[in-house]
């Protein structure tokens, strides 16, 4: 066992994990975050997508310990004083979702790239969505969702 500390959704946590514990298991078991979920077990499906000092990782293919002294934001993380995240208004009004098992790891993957590229094509959309599945919408209101958060979130800053 392991005694880790790090940042989650803001908030710090201390907790002793085995050495081969997944971050996706510390999430969802030890911390109650059941919003990041398991889809593939092998790195596949992105369902499991979660910001790790900013960047989107898949938590299944990382050790908890990895994430020692760092930060995560989970799906729980995104909303503000009550407020959804603007990605995840998007998602709501462009019907980014149906079935909503990818949704968190959609979201927190574009969360990522909104970061680094505010304005982005679709086709940088859709390169950094690579890494997560969907069997349900065909991708369409996904990509429409990231823009519509964009063109959001640049109103809001001007």
């Amino acid at each position: 066992m392991t005694d880790l500390t790090l940042q989650v959704n803001g908030q710090p946590q201390a907790v002793a994990v085995d050495n081969r514990t997944l971050l996706v298991e510390l999430l969802r078991g030890d911390l109650g975050l059941t919003g990041t979920h398991v889809g593939c077990d092998t790195s596949q499906c992105g369902a499991c997508t979660v910001l790790l000092d900013g960047q989107a990782v898949k938590s299944c293919s990382v050790l908890a310990v990895q994430a020692a002294g760092r930060s995560v934001t989970t799906i729980e993380g995104l909303a503000r004083d009550g407020q959804l995240h603007p990605v995840q208004d998007a998602f709501i009004a462009c019907h980014g979702l149906q079935c909503g098992f990818c949704t968190p790891g959609m979201i927190m993957a574009s969360v990522c790239l909104l970061q680094q590229q505010p304005a982005p094509s679709a086709e940088q959309i859709a390169q950094a969505l690579e890494g997560n599945l969907c069997r349900c919408t065909g991708y369409v209101n996904i990509v429409e969702s990231v823009q519509l958060a964009a063109r959001n979130m640049a109103e809001a800053k001007a």
